[in-house]
């Protein structure tokens, strides 16, 4: 018996290989992504409870020097927080462009996967049919050797 050989093995191999190294591309976005909006969160709750502390200083009383630097403090910190939100936006926008190539990459595998599979059934209905010629043949020869005795 023959054995089966698909022919775009090779093909395959490389586009699975091209779908893992894609796959590990898209990772490290979504953890560069995460990294940088938990960044962005965090400095969001420190504005948040800085303007807290300041309101409850300014019900206490607070000098016009303490007022103004924390004034300063929060506008350096949204100054901080505007240039978070931008690394955010592209870093989203960088997961969204790895996770599409991902997709693409596991269509084309799933596609040469599915033409393996249609290649190999038909690869063995092939075989059958070859094997049912040659148990006929067999067949044949054993009566005719029957009927020549």
């Amino acid at each position: 018996m023959v054995s089966y050989i698909y022919r775009f093995d090779k093909v395959l191999t490389i586009r699975e290989q091209e779908k893992n190294e894609t796959e590990i591309a898209y990772k490290e976005s979504v953890r560069s992504f995460e990294e940088i909006a938990t960044k962005l969160y965090d400095l969001l709750k420190k504005k948040e409870n800085l303007l807290e502390y300041q309101q409850q200083r300014l019900v206490i009383g607070s000098s016009i020097e303490e007022i103004h630097h924390y004034a300063r403090f929060i506008d350096s910190l949204e100054k901080t927080i505007a240039e978070v939100q931008q690394k955010v936006v592209q870093a989203r926008a960088k997961m969204n462009w790895h996770e599409e190539k991902l997709l693409e990459k596991n269509l084309e595998v799933r596609k040469f996967e599915k033409m393996r599979e249609k290649d190999f059934r038909l690869f063995q209905k092939e075989q059958d049919r070859i094997e049912g010629i040659f148990l006929d043949e067999i067949s044949s020869l054993t009566y005719n050797k029957k009927e020549i005795r």
